[in-house]
């Protein structure tokens, strides 16, 4: 089906497409697989893209009329891990940096890239689905079909063929390649939930661009956990193997698992300019997230076990088990922070000191640059609170219009940290992220009375008991 030009093209697009077309340019040979990849992602997502603004009846987003946002979501993570690559590959050839780091990066970017080809897959078979099952005015074309299948045959062949060049074996090569599938397989599922989760809350393309980040973060948390237990266990498993030679199966598990964490990152990268060393505040974003990623699943099955065994009591008031669901639930989160959280940091990471502990070291480090901060961002925050709630409640300005007024905000939050205190940016992004989360988390309750009533009770009692 042929699809005009100006149908095709936005501001957007034509965007997106310069920022890719820069970065292929710049590109060197031995990176032409990436290449290839990344403009067969472009175009299946821009495809992908115009279907789906064309059935606007298959997505509801947040802003009516708006673009659904595939393609910039789809190609921004792959574009940026590309151009990192591009940076690590110059550096290589001037012997800056070791060949496991260009390699590691390279399982980053077809990682990204399988999650997005896989997001991108998902919604063309929904749009096909839906569109014969539900509307049958709205048909796919068998050229759209055909597009679809040649670029994800041609974008795997490519994977393989790229994949190949950095494996050792045929073997390792496959399990690579299970790797990335299970990337995809992920990023499906997440954006699924997501999009069933908070329906109307963001585009198919914010969706997406979380969606893939998060794959990609889990992942390389995965990836650096079983590479530090492979260290741990390396050497144990080597004295039994060469004690007892006759027991060959412990032999080829030993070697399956060896082939198995070497297509993971390596634990210890020396580059400080070019390479991914992990820094202690790296560790303790990732694993705060680990471990509210944790709680969820833990406080589902202690309330499981708890209702099994106790709530079939039916005396029991309806404000008593509220109290005891609430108290479950502040004592399994205070003990997956302060305890699991920080023990896999310290797992991953030789933490001189406890990583909360470190975290109060690291800030009073430098108290007057780095509190000095803190509070020019609450002053700021709350001086542009009052500000901008006046002028959306008593102007009639568009509500596009407001959101450029936190653009700028976050312009002046970010610019002096960003210059003189980068670090401490990158702690503070990952404080607001995690309390960001847990209020979520939270609020679900906050909106039954029950657990508000339970909450005063609680608070009621610590005053007293003071």
């Amino acid at each position: 089906m042929w699809i005009s030009p100006s149908k095709a093209m936005n501001g957007e697009r034509a965007v997106v497409l310069v920022f890719v077309f820069r970065i292929l340019s710049s590109l060197p040979f031995s990176l032409l697989p990436h290449a290839l990849s990344l403009s067969l992602l472009s175009l299946f997502s821009l495809f992908v893209e115009i279907r789906a603004d064309d059935s606007l009846f298959l997505f509801k987003t947040s802003r009516p009329g708006a673009s659904s946002g595939i393609m910039l979501g789809a190609i921004t993570l792959p574009t940026v891990m590309l151009s990192k690559l591009i940076q690590l590959s110059r550096a290589f050839s001037l012997q800056r940096i070791e060949l496991d780091e260009l390699e590691h990066m390279t399982m980053q970017f077809w990682a990204t890239s399988a999650c997005c080809c896989g997001v991108l897959i998902f919604l063309s078979i929904v749009m096909w689905c839906a569109a014969n099952n539900k509307n049958p005015h709205f048909s796919c074309s068998v050229w759209d079909a055909k597009f679809s299948l040649s670029c994800v045959i041609l974008y795997s062949v490519v994977c393989c063929i790229s994949l190949a060049t950095i494996s050792h074996t045929g073997f390792n090569t496959a399990l690579k390649l299970l790797w990335l599938l299970c990337h995809g397989f992920a990023a499906v599922k997440l954006i699924q939930h997501l999009l069933n989760t908070f329906p109307c809350c963001a585009s198919i393309g914010e969706a997406l661009l979380v969606t893939s980040g998060l794959v990609l973060y889990f992942g390389d948390m995965l990836a650096c956990t079983i590479s530090k237990v492979r260290a741990a266990l390396s050497h144990p498993i080597q004295a039994v193997v060469t004690a007892k030679s006759s027991r060959i199966s412990i032999s080829m598990l030993t070697t399956l698992f060896e082939q198995v964490c070497r297509l993971l990152i390596s634990p210890e990268l020396v580059s400080i300019r070019y390479g991914i060393k992990r820094s202690e505040i790296g560790i303790i974003i990732q694993g705060v997230l680990l471990g509210l990623l944790i709680f969820s699943a833990v406080f589902k099955f202690v309330i499981c076990l708890w209702e099994y065994f106790w709530g079939a009591d039916k005396s029991e008031s309806r404000q008593n088990k509220e109290i005891g669901r609430s108290l479950i639930f502040f004592t399994s989160l205070g003990f997956i922070m302060i305890a699991v959280a920080p023990s896999w940091m310290m797992i991953v990471l030789d933490f001189d000191v406890h990583p909360l502990l470190w975290i109060f070291l690291f800030v009073f480090s430098e108290p007057l640059k780095r509190l000095s901060l803190c509070i020019y961002w609450l002053g700021l925050i709350f001086a542009s609170v009052l500000r901008f709630y006046n002028i959306s409640k008593n102007s009639k300005i568009e509500r596009i219009l407001l959101r450029k007024y936190y653009h700028l905000l976050a312009v002046l939050m970010f610019l002096p940290a960003l210059i003189y205190q980068p670090k401490f940016l990158d702690l503070a992004f990952g404080a607001a992220l995690a309390v960001f989360l847990v209020l979520e988390i939270i609020r679900p309750g906050l909106e039954n009375l029950a657990f508000r009533e339970t909450c005063a009770s609680i608070y009621e009692c610590l005053y007293r008991s003071s």
